[in-house]
């Protein structure tokens, strides 16, 4: 009778994942412009902080394995930017600027030491525009998660359509696909649904806005190179060309490829991602 229980549990903590909660405190504060915006909180409240940024329209708690990872040595919070998770949906604000303004005000509402802020994706442009505008002097290392940077060379283009046009699919039909492929280790179906809702939450146009990109592709190439924080840029082997150059142009800075993931590669691989990330920060900005 008792193995039961005893075998959900280890499938539990084998796939954290499939937990209706990750572990953490939930909390709120108010940008500058106003807009209510949430984050989880996890680990010792005097510890060195840790900040997670999702990519568009992602939930703060798709960084489950990497909040209950790390929390047992850092102070973690993982971010929903503005539209995103619990944070309020605005109907302005979606434009880099705006949401590097945001990661600011985190940054700025959790207390005055400097903080490691590791991004992925769209969060990675978030977070360089941060850097543009607010400089690095909060900062204490980059963690930059499977995106451009704005190096050479410009990301691979998709080959131009061939055939008669293809009617553009409803969005919650697009969101669904965009979140099964994210992945290169089968997640649950109940997982692929509750994310999908999660990035239903944005409303389509400020999923199209969070997209413009209006800035040349320079601006993030600036940002990156303007800081004197020790970076880490984490990527898939579409990104390798830039990470190749950011580390010959930029001396110091740290890559790593992850041949065997997708898109999320710190869902498909946690252990060695947190290990990845915990090895940078007590090397080279917390000893």
């Amino acid at each position: 009778m008792r193995s039961v229980p005893i075998l959900l549990l280890a499938l539990l903590l084998a796939h954290p994942a499939w937990t209706a909660e990750p572990a953490g405190r939930h909390r709120f504060f108010a940008a500058s412009d106003g807009t209510r915006l949430h984050y989880i909180e996890a680990g010792p409240p005097s510890a060195h902080i840790l900040v997670l940024v999702p990519g568009w329209t992602m939930p703060a708690w798709i960084w489950d394995a990497q909040i209950q990872g790390l929390s047992h040595r850092y102070r973690v919070i993982a971010f929903d930017p503005r539209g995103q998770g619990q944070s309020d949906v605005p109907r302005t604000g979606y434009e880099p600027n705006r949401r590097g303004k945001d990661i600011g005000d985190l940054i700025g509402h959790l207390g005055p030491e400097r903080v490691v802020v590791v991004a992925w994706s769209l969060g990675v442009l978030d977070t360089l525009a941060y850097v543009h505008t607010q400089g690095d002097g909060r900062l204490a290392g980059l963690v930059l998660v499977d995106n451009s940077v704005g190096e050479e060379p410009p990301p691979p283009m998709p080959p131009p359509p061939t055939g008669p046009p293809v009617p553009k699919p409803p969005h919650a039909e697009a969101m669904r696909s965009f979140v099964a492929h994210m992945f290169r280790t089968p997640r649950t179906p109940a997982y692929l649904e509750r994310l999908t809702e999660a990035t239903l939450r944005t409303p389509e146009d400020a999923a199209r806005a969070l997209l413009a990109y209006p800035m040349p592709r320079s601006y993030w190439k600036e940002a990156v190179y303007a800081t004197t924080r020790p970076v880490l840029y984490i990527v898939r082997p579409r990104w390798v060309p830039q990470a190749e150059n950011l580390a010959r142009n930029r001396p110091g800075t740290e890559t790593d490829i992850f041949t065997d993931a997708g898109h999320a590669l710190f869902v498909d691989e946690p252990a060695r991602f947190n290990a990845k990330v915990e090895s940078f920060v007590r090397r080279r900005i917390w000893p």
